[in-house]
């Protein structure tokens, strides 16, 4: 079939609209200065695009196909004239990673495009890791016609109406534009999910295929809606602050647990921690809130946690959660806080700020809600801090027999190894090389999934948040790597250190691809046991046996790179001074690199950090489930 061409009205209008924004810098600057109509004749997909342009949307990752080749032709006007860029990957759930973390590591809010059907259903599968980690982006997927003229293809084939829009919205807020006059109505609604102030996420906008070229007359680009400002929200009502200092005031063994929510607000959290004598404890996604070597920080606590963190956890009797969802791995499957009698809990969620019983919940901004409680408990007398002070001294001696096993397993020597027939290095000790060399060169560590992730937070000792960015949410195999091209796409990127497991990094390999083409430089390191450790190790701690849970197969990971043209191939050897030699060579190179590890697994406990706390999990669940419900809070 020949398709007619658009007419040149209609292909000169946009390039006057591109041109004229170009020229004044900004949509509005344009609409200002008289260079664009108040009300002209745009498409659908071009009305869609102006408004993303208000929103601040200047960034596209896109795969292209049939079912949005009216959208990536307006892209592509307005990419040539330099006002958005497009960039196009090679997996769906790969760019949906990379999506989410330019937003989550640069504060930069793009768009993933994808066409119609199983495109769709990878990046909403990608997009897992966004949902669950609080990070806003918009996702614009192709949407089956509304004419109902029969199966297009792709489509999910069922004869029922907006079934991808039933299916996105299982996952977070979903929109399918059938109307073009709700053009304002849908920006609105993703701009408010895409940048809420206490819980964004996704945004999941389905555009149908025959909806997309549609015009829309008189469409007034002046009524576009803005970004939702982002107020600083307390409670009001005294009361809520006095019954918080009333628990403050009478509990002497209290442990502040810090969710990803804190990551902004670590001098709110330290002043809290002084007033009260508190001690905190980290979640995964908190690294960096509170420094590695301060006095009160007792490190990770959770289902992995460490010796400190589990500890003043389960021998608090006040726990006051700020900015967290109580995951499993932040709070031992709801057993974490054993002899709590009560709880504070600071969060701008309702559900998550109650989520614990005989809980004073103080919903709102963490930071404005702290200077309340702090002015609180200053007018209410004395602070209760010097009366904590023997609790600070029994966690601190915690503090430092964790600090002394990490030390040990950090720089435990190679190790034999069954499958390598040689001895190589352990996780904890490859992790902290790594660790070391990343903050002595500026660079940012992505973890992934895995032991390789819980090992992480258990080693790393970072000094401020962003150091570290890890999917404690979703666990989403290859974010890790994926996540790298955002330091390519970000208008001021980092270099970036992916740590990675073998079966994680083959999860998403086209990084290699979609690095080069983009200009990552960054590194990877593929620490290779050719098994799923962390699952493997929960089969025996359980069992006694693995299964299914390794493999056979050797991979020449430094050929595997080295054949795509510009990836620097390297291996990682087999011993700390080779490993830091190639961390030099990687770092000095003017690109992607890849660093294959061979590492350590086995029953030597040198091999892990350890697990401290519960999980409800499989031989787990009757005992985790009895402690939970034996629980006051």
């Amino acid at each position: 079939m020949r398709f007619p061409a658009p007419t040149a009205m209609v292909a000169r209008m946009i390039e006057v609209r591109a041109k004229a924004i170009r020229t004044h810098g900004t949509l509005d600057a344009a609409l200002a200065a008289g260079a664009l109509p108040d009300s002209p004749e745009v498409s659908v997909v071009e009305a869609l695009l102006l408004g993303l342009l208000r929103l601040g949307v200047r960034k596209y990752l896109a795969i292209l196909g049939h079912g949005n080749t009216a959208l990536a032709e307006v892209v592509r006007v307005y990419h040539e004239h330099g006002i958005v860029r497009l960039f196009p990957c090679r997996n769906e759930v790969a760019m949906a990673h990379a999506a989410t973390a330019l937003r989550w590591h640069y504060g930069e809010t793009p768009a993933v495009l994808t066409s119609i059907g199983p495109g769709a259903l990878q990046a909403l599968a990608g997009s897992l890791t966004g949902a669950s980690n609080g990070v806003g982006v918009w996702h614009i997927y192709g949407d089956e016609t509304t004419h109902g003229e029969g199966y297009n293809m792709q489509q999910i084939p069922k004869q029922e109406q907006h079934l991808f829009g039933r299916l996105s919205s299982a996952m977070g807020e979903s929109y399918t534009l059938y109307d073009p006059g709700a053009i304002r109505d849908c920006l609105r609604r993703g701009a408010g999910r895409v940048h809420d102030a206490y819980r964004p996420g996704p945004f999941y906008l389905q555009l149908p295929l025959n909806v997309q070229p549609m015009k829309v007359a008189d469409f007034n680009l002046a009524a576009l809606p803005t970004r939702p400002p982002i107020d600083r929200l307390a409670p009001v009502d005294d009361d809520a602050y006095t019954g918080a200092v009333r628990l403050l005031r009478h509990h002497r063994r209290i442990v502040v647990k810090l969710g990803g929510g804190t990551r902004a607000y670590s001098g709110q959290i330290d002043a809290l921690l002084q007033a009260t004598g508190a001690v905190a404890v980290l979640s995964p996604g908190a690294l960096g809130v509170l420094p590695d070597a301060h006095p009160r920080n007792m490190h990770v606590g959770g289902s992995k946690g460490s010796l400190s963190g589990n500890y003043a956890m389960a021998h608090a009797d006040l726990a006051v959660v700020i900015g967290s969802r109580a995951v499993c791995q932040a709070d031992c499957s709801g057993t974490g806080f054993e002899r709590a009698e009560a709880v504070i809990n600071i969060n701008g969620e309702r559900s998550d700020a109650t989520h614990y019983n005989r809980t004073a919940a103080l919903v709102g901004s963490i930071d404005a809600v702290i200077e309340h409680l702090l002015d609180a408990l200053t007018r209410a007398g004395p602070s209760p801090a010097e009366q904590a002070a023997p609790w600070l001294a029994e966690c601190g001696e915690q503090k430092s027999r964790w600090s002394e096993l990490r030390k040990q397993r950090c720089e435990a020597p190679p190790i034999h190894d069954d499958v390598w027939q040689r001895a190589v290095l352990t996780q904890p000790a490859a992790i902290g090389i790594v660790d070391r060399f990343a903050r002595r060169v500026g660079a940012v560590k992505y973890f992934d999934a895995g032991d390789v992730q819980a090992n992480g937070f258990q080693v790393v000792a970072d000094e401020r948040p962003g150091e570290t960015f890890t999917d404690t949410g979703a666990s989403y195999m290859g974010f890790a790597a994926s996540a790298l091209l955002a330091s390519a796409l970000a208008d001021e990127g980092r270099y970036c250190i992916a740590l990675v497991g073998d079966g994680s990094f083959m999860m998403n390999p086209q990084i290699l691809l979609d690095g080069v083409e983009h200009g990552v430089r960054g590194s990877i390191v593929v620490l290779d046991n050719r098994r799923m450790a962390a699952i493997s190790g929960l089969q025996i701690d359980q069992y006694g046996h693995d299964f299914g849970t390794h493999d056979r197969v050797a991979v020449d990971y430094v050929a595997l790179a080295s054949a795509v043209a510009g990836v620097n191939g390297l291996f990682g050897g087999h011993d700390a001074a080779a490993l830091q030699s190639a961390l030099e060579r990687a770092h000095a190179y003017d690109g992607l690199s890849l660093i294959h590890l061979p590492v350590y697994w086995g029953d030597d406990p040198r091999g892990g950090m350890g697990v401290y706390g519960r999980w409800n999990v499989g031989t787990g669940c009757d005992e985790v489930q009895r402690l939970y419900h034996a629980q006051r809070i």
